[in-house]
């Protein structure tokens, strides 16, 4: 919960937004509120069948943003959509769900958004291992695309995030500058 509210916070300073699933209860909710509470703008996206479960009406009040989707599958893609980086704290399935699947559109070339594991004392080592596992036995084919940015101190992630989309761009400045003189 430290860690959340302490990436919110980050969040906020770095006059960043944050875009997330519209949960207001455990690390998400203290994210948020992290956020919020350092004068942030949040966006919560989240399904109408998890509102009473995953939040409640009065917290989603408070967000400075907020979208109802119909189902799971409408709010991953938005969230998708609409973020520019992605940043896994600790959790359980669905967070394993939701960055497992952003790594699957980036080796399938969807996207080249930083994703970030926050390593918060070694909580994804176990997963780090099993892509390491992955990438040996051949699994991984574009194992390129799939380099999350592992992080294990909150106060690296937003340094590190921005560090790779700078990389990225001028990545993609020196490709046009080589299509140019072609």
């Amino acid at each position: 919960m430290a860690a959340g509210r302490a990436l919110g916070r980050e969040i906020a300073e770095y006059g960043l937004r944050l875009v997330y699933g519209g949960g207001t209860k455990g690390i998400m909710g203290a994210v948020a509120s992290g956020v919020l509470s350092g004068g942030g703008q949040v966006t919560g996206i989240i399904p109408e069948f998890l509102i009473d479960m995953e939040a409640t009406r009065h917290s989603l009040g408070q967000l400075n943003e907020l979208i109802v989707t119909p189902d799971m599958h409408a709010r991953k893609h938005t969230m998708f959509e609409r973020s520019d980086a992605f940043v896994a704290l600790p959790g359980g399935i669905g967070t394993l769900e939701e960055i497992v699947e952003i790594m699957t559109w980036a080796q399938l070339g969807r996207h080249e958004k930083p994703m970030v594991f926050a390593n918060i004392n070694g909580f994804w080592d176990p997963m780090m291992e099993l892509l390491r596992h992955m990438t040996e036995e051949g699994f991984l084919h574009t194992a390129h695309r799939v380099q999350p940015l592992i992080v294990d101190d909150v106060s690296g992630i937003i340094p590190a995030i921005m560090a790779q989309a700078a990389q990225l761009a001028a990545d993609r400045d020196g490709e046009d500058a080589v299509i140019s003189k072609m």
